[in-house]
């Protein structure tokens, strides 16, 4: 890689390492190739992406980022996990964790705050930024459908009063 090609590289993680709600750091040593892509597509459904880059650019892409705490964690074969949602790419990389035992989850960082590998595991059990919207629709929602149930009912009551008097109008 020649010099122009590094400091792009170093550009580009440094964007990431701003913008994104959540970076999960971890080891990949011994996937395979499709184990890999089965990750990458798991991330990507959830709306993050997956980054295996150098360490030592990583280490100079986080000089002055808010997650700098992230550069003790770059030894070995790491991968970044990263999405702008605070939960998701943590979420991703906990499920991947689970189904192939040499994913190491090492740490992370969401904004400032570093995460350890329980800090990881805690971020993912939270609700993600589309359950929460849902929630709070739920919530604001259940009380105009209560309204419209209660407006609508004695309409129905009366429409149903109605056809029962037709009804009998006609048989008699």
């Amino acid at each position: 890689m020649d010099r122009a090609q590094k400091e792009k590289v170093v550009e580009e993680l440094g964007q990431i390492f701003e913008s994104s709600g959540v970076v999960v750091v971890a080891h990949y040593a011994g996937l395979t190739v499709a184990e890999m892509q089965d990750l990458r597509a798991r991330m990507r459904e959830a709306g993050g992406s997956v980054r295996v880059a150098k360490n030592r650019l990583a280490k100079i892409a986080l000089e002055g980022k808010p997650c700098a705490s992230l550069a003790t964690l770059l030894t070995g074969m790491t991968v970044l996990t990263y999405s702008e949602d605070p939960v998701a790419a943590a979420k991703v990389a906990e499920g991947f964790a689970k189904d192939n035992s040499k994913f190491e989850i090492l740490g992370g960082a969401m904004g400032e705050t570093a995460l350890d590998r329980v800090g990881v595991k805690a971020v993912s059990e939270m609700p993600s930024r589309e359950e929460l919207i849902a929630s709070i629709a739920g919530c604001i929602g259940a009380p105009a459908a209560n309204i419209a149930g209660a407006i609508g009912a004695p309409a129905s009551n009366i429409a149903s009063i109605l056809s029962t008097i037709e009804e009998r109008a006609e048989a008699a």
